[in-house]
C-alpha cells in the first residue's frame, strides 16, 4: 500500500512537533530542575489517580475480571490513594521521593565500592596494577556519598543531564522530521 504525500507530510509535522516539545522540555529542565522534578512527581500522582480510578471502575462496572479480584480492588485503591497523597503535598512527596531514591543509589555505589576495593586489595597478586580499580572504587564511594548526602542536588544534576539529553534527542527528531519531509516531495 503506497503512502500519499500528504499522509507522509503529517508524518513529518508529527515528528517535528514531537522535536519542539522535547526541545522545550528539555530547556524546562535545564533552567528549572527542582521545579521540573516538582512536576515530574505531580504527574506521577496524577497517573496515579487516573489509573486507581479507572482500575476500580473497570473492575465495579467495565468487566474487568481477572483471577485475583481482591488483589486488583486493593492494589487500585492504593494506588489512587497514594495519587491523592501526593497531589496534597507535592513539595513534600517531591523530597521525600528524591531523598528516598537518592539514598538507594547512594547506598548501591557504596556497596559496590567497597566491594571493588576490598576484592582487588585481597587479590592483588593476580593482577599487574590494582591503582585503577581502586580509583574506581573511590570514585563509586565519593557518588555514593554525594548522593547520600546531597540527595535534592543529585537528583537536580541527574534530571540537567536527562535536559540535555532530551534537547539532543530532539535534533535528531528535527533531522528525521526534514527527511521525511523531503521524501514527501519526492513521492
Amino acid at each position: 500500500m503506497a503512502i500519499s504525500q500528504d499522509t507522509r507530510r503529517r508524518f513529518a509535522l508529527a515528528t517535528a512537533v514531537r522535536g519542539v516539545l522535547m526541545l522545550l522540555a528539555g530547556l524546562y529542565v535545564v533552567i528549572w530542575p527542582v521545579q521540573a522534578l516538582s512536576v515530574l512527581v505531580l504527574a506521577g500522582g496524577i497517573l496515579l489517580v487516573i489509573d486507581g480510578l479507572l482500575g476500580l471502575w473497570s473492575l465495579t462496572f467495565g468487566g474487568g475480571k481477572s483471577g485475583n479480584y481482591w488483589f486488583d480492588v486493593v492494589s487500585n485503591a492504593l494506588a489512587l490513594v497514594l495519587g491523592i497523597l501526593i497531589l496534597l503535598s507535592p513539595l513534600l512527596t517531591t523530597i521525600l521521593a528524591v531523598t528516598f531514591l537518592s539514598t538507594l543509589v547512594g547506598i548501591a555505589a557504596l556497596v559496590v565500592g567497597v566491594m571493588q576495593i576490598v576484592v582487588i586489595t585481597r587479590e592483588r597478586e593476580h593482577y599487574a596494577r590494582i591503582w585503577p580499580v581502586v580509583l574506581s572504587g573511590i570514585s563509586y564511594v565519593l557518588l555514593g556519598l554525594v548522593f547520600l548526602f546531597f540527595p535534592v542536588l543529585s537528583a537536580s544534576i541527574g534530571l540537567v543531564l536527562g535536559g540535555i539529553l532530551l534537547m539532543v534527542f530532539s535534533f535528531g527528531l528535527f533531522g528525521w522530521a526534514w527527511r521525511l519531509y523531503q521524501r514527501s516531495k519526492v513521492a
